[in-house]
């Protein structure tokens, strides 16, 4: 099989692809791995009917997949930050008039059972199949949050919120490692960025359905706050119940492929240097191949980087456009803007970093369009320039966190190793959602939330991607001059192959 029949033709690839895409082929050949690969259903075609075929096939892929995903994580990226827009509209003054720090600690409790759980997730998401593991936990959390409308106290909220964060945590964590089950990696970073893209949506779309449903206030004798968590928990619930039959299990168990198909897809994948597709038995040496790689320990700093940017913006900014001096309903309605910004270049970086194959670029130069914007909050008071910074804030988060995961997704092979990985790496930054809710106070100013959230930007996202890159490439270059070839010498192929990424053929995606 000739190599080019799958892949974009060499005029269409960067430099760096370029290099990465033989290295893979030449790695095959020398190791003679082609006749581990499912039977080549296309062998008759040529290289233009080759291309069409992977184009339909991508296409079927990407129309059966993706949009249902992305509304899942819609709904929970809106139920995670509604408590923002409630807050606005009566929250604290109905449950006893409770303190901000009370407040805080029921933003708090959610992050700290969403990180527990959420290294574990990813594992269950493997044994249990997606069309069955996804769907319960949407239906768990959908219920939590409709329960909270009825909160009476801030006991009740915090419970409420604690159960939300339980269920929620396999949702993120699983859809990106789902994702890198299905799509080589110089094609994941598009999908995970319209994935993600969803969180930036909500916030858009929160902010519109909130304006809207606080006039229900009263209703039924509940606060307009209240309906905000009883109709978007009951949407989640029949959006939950709806997955069993709209989820799709991995490629070698998915309904939805003839076999014709799966072999495609699996195929491609080998060929990608993936083993994603296939069983894999788990074993607790994934865990401790996993805690020994760098590769998880940076990723881990980066994503805390961004993330916990990502949620004090996203359960803050109604309360800081609202200090500007707008009223609740108009302050709902200003925060879409800065969201819709976001998702726009959310999806252009994950489509940039895709064809470029420069994913630790694109994240520091995205950071500093977020440093710029709360740098803008942090030193001035005027109305116009706060709103500007939000924008410029939320251009700087969104892209990175979809970016980030891509680019240690595309780094770390073997199915639970990488899960495990993504699993530490989510749960790390989530963890980092406790002091993202408690660092706003002292209003208008909040200078000590915008100080550390550029204090994160800067040490962490931005610093932390330039480590990672910078160790990449070099070990990329070690391995072209063929200073890791004895770390295969003596194993077979099938032991070869589970080094999965200390594979010497194997190079890393800058």
């Amino acid at each position: 099989m000739e190599p080019q029949a799958i892949t974009r033709h060499d005029s269409e690839k960067s430099d760096d692809e370029k290099g990465a895409v033989g290295q893979i082929d030449r790695g095959l050949e020398d190791a003679g791995e082609i006749a581990n690969l499912p039977p080549d259903p296309d062998a008759h075609m040529s290289p233009e009917e080759r291309a069409r075929v992977e184009r339909r096939l991508l296409w079927k892929l990407d129309l059966t997949l993706i949009p249902w995903l992305c509304i899942l994580y819609l709904l929970a990226f809106l139920d995670r930050t509604n408590v923002g827009n409630a807050k606005i509209d009566g929250l604290q003054k109905d449950l006893h008039n409770m303190s901000t720090g009370k407040y805080n600690a029921s933003l708090s409790i959610f992050f700290v059972s969403y990180s527990v759980f959420e290294p574990l997730t990813n594992v269950l998401l493997k044994r249990l199949r997606p069309s069955v593991f996804i769907p319960i936990i949407m239906v768990i959390w959908g219920l939590s949050m409709t329960f909270m409308g009825f909160v009476k106290n801030w006991s009740g909220l915090m419970a409420a919120r604690w159960f939300l964060g339980l269920a929620e945590a396999g949702l993120f964590p699983g859809i990106n490692y789902y994702l890198s089950c299905w799509y080589k990696r110089s094609e994941l970073g598009i999908r995970a960025a319209i994935f993600f893209s969803a969180a930036a949506v909500s916030g858009s779309f929160g902010g519109l359905l909130a304006a809207a449903i606080e006039k229900m206030n009263g209703l039924g004798g509940r606060p307009g706050w209240a309906w905000i968590f009883i109709l978007e928990g009951i949407l989640t619930v029949l959006f939950g119940v709806a997955s069993f039959w709209a989820v799709h299990d991995f490629p070698d168990d998915a309904t939805f492929l003839s076999e014709v198909d799966r072999a495609r897809v699996i195929r491609r994948l080998k060929l990608d240097k993936q083993s994603s597709a296939e069983h894999e038995e788990f074993k607790m040496k994934y865990v401790w191949l996993a805690l020994k790689d760098y590769k998880m320990w940076l990723g881990m700093i980066i994503y805390m980087g961004c993330d916990m940017p990502l949620y004090a913006f996203s359960l803050f900014l109604p309360t800081i456009i609202s200090e500007l001096g707008y009223t609740t309903t108009r302050a709902q309605l200003l925060s879409v803007p800065p969201y819709a910004a976001a998702a726009i270049l959310t999806v252009a970086i994950g489509y940039i970093a895709d064809r470029t194959r420069k994913r630790g670029l694109c994240n520091i130069g995205v950071s500093f369009l977020g440093i710029a914007g709360f740098a803008m909050l942090l030193g001035s008071q005027e109305p116009g320039v706060k709103y500007a910074g939000t924008f410029l804030g939320a251009l700087g988060i969104y892209p990175c966190i979809a970016n980030t995961i891509s680019w240690i997704s595309n780094n770390i092979e073997g199915v639970y190793k990488r899960g495990v990985v993504i699993g530490f790496v989510i749960g790390w930054g989530n963890l980092n959602g406790v002091i993202s809710s408690n660092i706003y106070f002292k209003p208008p100013k909040y200078t000590v939330g915008h100080s550390l959230i550029m204090a994160f930007m800067i040490l962490f996202l931005l610093g932390g991607s330039i480590v990672l890159e910078l160790l990449l490439i070099r070990e990329n270059k070690l391995r072209r001059e063929g200073k890791r070839d004895h770390w295969v010498e003596g194993l077979t192929e099938k032991e070869a192959e589970k080094l999965g990424d200390m594979r010497p053929d194997f190079i890393y995606t800058l």
